[in-house]
């Protein structure tokens, strides 16, 4: 209509003389020119509301005006379908975050979440009950609960756990804590948990307290036995052979025999209850390990070499393996070895009746990218009731030899993989044999 009527108001200009309809018709184009302005405004103003209405979330505005055409209804429709889409993603949003702030404060599992300044931005339930307060605003707070608290907590880093012992008013608390760490609106954030196992501890600690008391006492037993019998034996022998003339004491050849031998037998077992006692000393004494980063097939390799000769006389074959050949591992390469010769040796003792013995060693990449080492053999397995307990010091399934079998091998092997903080499992079937596993 527009350009329909300037052109009629050019046509008139210059062909006629009708200034008077010229004047109306300017006045009319004014009015469609300002309508024009008005029709677009219209839409620029919808439009703002529309984003404004995003921006602050407030999703309560309609969007129904009508008689301005068919192209302003569509928009309308469309606003109002988006509008709705984000009420329905808003009320989904705040139902998941209630869900969330239920779950986190009623889990019973200790949870504290501070950012850089040391803010405390969420404490769960279960963290105000077992440090027995009603808030924590800042991090530094926990000074006031226990100091190495502290220190572990702010130290701590993302990913890593450990154990700290607290003294509270009313109880002792054994805490598992573990940390991770993320970003959150440009600002790092560290959450941490708390979960008290004092008495999970306990019970564990009086349970090998008392599998180590009855090895011990085992062995022990195993010493003193013979040793009170033999002396006994011969305080019998010489009570009833030994015949006093002119103030000396005599005794036959043959009764004399008997004394030496048993003095020899008492002295053979007293010394190996000193390297029994000896043993214990040393598992009480295992050094820090000194890592560097070290190709795992020449560990593997190494400990072949050093059993080879134990290999050979007991007809037994050694194989090395490491997938990839180019694998790497952080650790101590002295006491991982020591460690694996130990296994090694465990699995010679395992194959001595056997045939066509074989042990592997064979370093790995699990899926989680973790680097793992196995020493495997195809002998008959360990019995399930041994395969819980082999791992308790001073335990062994065979008697004491000069082989080694003091029961301190697989402990210590143990030990020095919980010092470079990994595990030492073990799988074994009377089929398959025994596979000893290295995870680091």
């Amino acid at each position: 209509m527009l350009s329909i009527s300037i052109g009629i108001w050019f046509l008139l200009l210059f062909r006629t003389e009708y200034y008077v309809s010229l004047s109306i018709l300017s006045i009319i184009i004014v009015a469609q020119v300002y309508g024009l302005i008005q029709y677009v405004e219209k839409t620029n103003r919808q439009l703002s509301r529309f984003l404004n209405s995003i921006r602050y979330s407030d999703f309560s505005r309609s969007f129904r005006n009508r008689g301005f055409g068919g192209s302003f209804e569509e928009l309308n429709e469309a606003f109002s379908r988006v509008i709705e889409e984000f009420k329905k993603e808003r009320a989904e949003k705040q139902e998941n975050y209630r869900y969330l702030q239920t779950v986190v404060q009623h889990i019973g599992i200790g949870l504290i979440s501070f950012n850089q300044e040391g803010e405390v931005e969420l404490i769960n339930t279960a963290a105000k009950r077992l440090f027995d307060i009603p808030t924590l605003r800042t991090i530094q707070s926990l000074k006031k609960i226990s100091e190495p608290l502290y220190n572990a907590v702010t130290h701590l880093e993302g990913g890593n756990r450990t154990l700290v012992k607290v003294t509270l008013a009313s109880e002792t608390l054994q805490l598992s804590i573990s940390a991770t760490a993320f970003r959150m609106h440009n600002d790092l954030y560290k959450l941490v948990s708390f979960q008290n196992i004092h008495s999970e501890l306990e019970e564990k600690e009086m349970e090998a307290w008392q599998n180590l008391t009855q090895v011990l006492a085992h062995e022990i037993m195993n010493s003193i036995t013979p040793i009170a019998s033999l002396s006994d034996t011969v305080h019998m022998v010489l009570k009833d052979k030994a015949i006093r003339r002119n103030g000396q004491y005599n005794i036959n050849e043959e009764p004399l025999g008997d004394v030496k031998e048993a003095l020899e037998t008492i002295n053979n077992r007293s010394h190996g209850l000193m390297r029994f006692v000896n043993s214990y000393r040393d598992f009480t004494q295992i050094p820090e390990p000194d890592f560097e980063m070290f190709p795992v097939i020449k560990l593997l390799q190494r400990v072949k070499n050093l059993n080879k000769g134990e290999a050979e006389t007991q007809n037994v074959s050694i194989e090395v393996s490491a997938d990839p050949e180019t694998l790497e591992v952080t650790a101590d390469p002295h006491l991982i070895e020591q460690l694996l010769i130990n296994l090694t040796k465990n699995a010679f003792r395992a194959l001595e009746n056997g045939e066509e013995g074989k042990v592997q060693l064979m370093g790995k990449m699990e899926e989680d990218g973790r680097t793992i080492i196995e020493v495997c053999d195809n002998g008959p397995g360990i019995k399930d009731e041994n395969l819980q307990k082999i791992f308790i010091p001073f335990y062994s399934t065979s008697q004491p030899t000069t082989r080694g079998g003091s029961g301190i091998g697989l402990s210590l092997s143990r030990q020095i993989m919980r010092k470079h903080h990994g595990t030492l499992t073990v799988k074994s079937d009377s089929e398959t044999g025994t596979v000893f596993t290295l995870r680091f």
